[in-house]
């Protein structure tokens, strides 16, 4: 499944990065803790998070993450949305919280 029919399913916004939509979902990581998101989450995953620093960018490029979703309706900094963009890293917003939209991912992944 691409990132684009995942942001249909679950009606998330698109922030930034729709260049990248495309690309394949094999699976999700929920994590607020950089630390314990770079050392347990994998090339390939969509990183659902509450935090809408520039950090997350970073971590999702050393990744290799398909993208981005925020919880709760959090909305991405200026500066997350600019870096994000010049990495295209795909932004993406919900007002679900992350045990809903991992519930859903993990659904729509594993049906």
């Amino acid at each position: 499944m691409n990132l684009t029919l995942l942001a249909e399913k679950l009606n998330l916004s698109v922030v930034c990065g729709g260049d990248g939509l495309d690309r394949e979902v094999s699976g999700g990581y929920m994590g607020d803790l950089l630390s314990d998101v770079m050392a347990n989450s994998r090339e390939g995953d969509v990183w659902i998070t509450c935090q809408s620093h520039q950090n997350i960018v970073a971590v999702s490029v050393l990744k290799e993450h398909v993208g981005i979703i925020l919880v709760l309706g959090k909305k991405p900094d200026d500066d997350t949305i600019e870096k994000a963009s010049r990495e295209g890293i795909p932004l993406l917003v919900t007002e679900l919280s992350g045990f809903e939209t991992v519930g859903r991912i993990y659904n729509l992944l594993h049906p």
